[in-house]
């Protein structure tokens, strides 16, 4: 019943993102960069209502007023990375516009991809690091200066369930050298939609989001140390189950 629900649900994925992406190209030639991610948000309202009523993926956050008290100040926004559902729920469900780092492949994808390239986004070469680090730094600097807040999984790839990786330095650097505020993000997405999982599980993904961290006077190695910490000792608390 699972492949089959996980069937329905990737019909309805690829079709809604196709005509979605069409309707992108139609209407936001006329809208600001602002309108024209407001108008994505749709898509990703769609897709999560799609993948709770027909696969029984439900969601609920924790700390949500560390968001809205910090709408005013340029926020870097670290979270933990297990899933693809994170990428698209985070569009919805932060009401702050994000900026996304990401791999320039996927600018390729049909209609998807395309319609990425009409919103203000990070895309790097992750195969020349150099350059991938300069196009951080200053694209992200510009990012933030108009006002968008800057998404990073510091992890640099989807964790499994239950384990702790290394944490990248990159984010920590950037919101040092814009004195950014960070804000982590924990959550256990991953049971619902495990990595490369063609089957999405039932059950509920709950989001932890934290207070903010001060980059003043600090250095990354003790940002990314701090992110770490609190993102990896709150994964225990919402996942104890996985890290038995």
């Amino acid at each position: 019943m699972m492949y089959f629900r996980a069937t329905i649900f990737y019909a309805f994925f690829i079709v809604f993102t196709i005509l979605y992406s069409l309707s992108c190209f139609i209407v936001n030639p006329f809208l600001s960069t602002a309108a024209r991610y407001d108008y994505v948000r749709g898509w990703s309202k769609g897709v999560i209502q799609a993948l709770r009523m027909i696969c029984g993926v439900r969601y609920s956050v924790i700390g949500m007023e560390n968001v809205t008290s910090s709408l005013d100040k340029p926020v870097i926004l670290m979270s933990k990375h297990q899933s693809a559902w994170e990428t698209i729920a985070y569009i919805s469900l932060f009401p702050k516009q994000l900026c996304y780092v990401f791999k320039k492949e996927l600018l390729m994808i049909p209609f998807f991809g395309w319609a990425m390239t009409m919103l203000k986004m990070i895309h790097i070469d992750r195969s020349k690091k150099d350059k991938a680090a300069i196009a951080v730094a200053s694209q992200g600097k510009l990012r933030l200066s108009e006002g968008y807040w800057i998404i990073i999984y510091p992890e640099g790839t989807r964790a499994p369930v239950g384990k702790e990786i290394p944490y990248q330095k990159g984010g920590a650097r950037l919101a040092v050298d814009t004195k950014a505020f960070v804000i982590p993000v924990a959550h256990n997405a991953g049971h619902c939609w495990p990595k490369n999982s063609f089957i999405k599980y039932p059950g509920e993904i709950t989001v932890s989001i934290g207070p903010y961290i001060t980059t003043l006077d600090k250095n990354p190695s003790v940002v990314i140390r701090e992110v770490q910490s609190w993102i990896e000792t709150e994964m225990r608390r919402i996942d104890a189950q996985s890290y038995i």
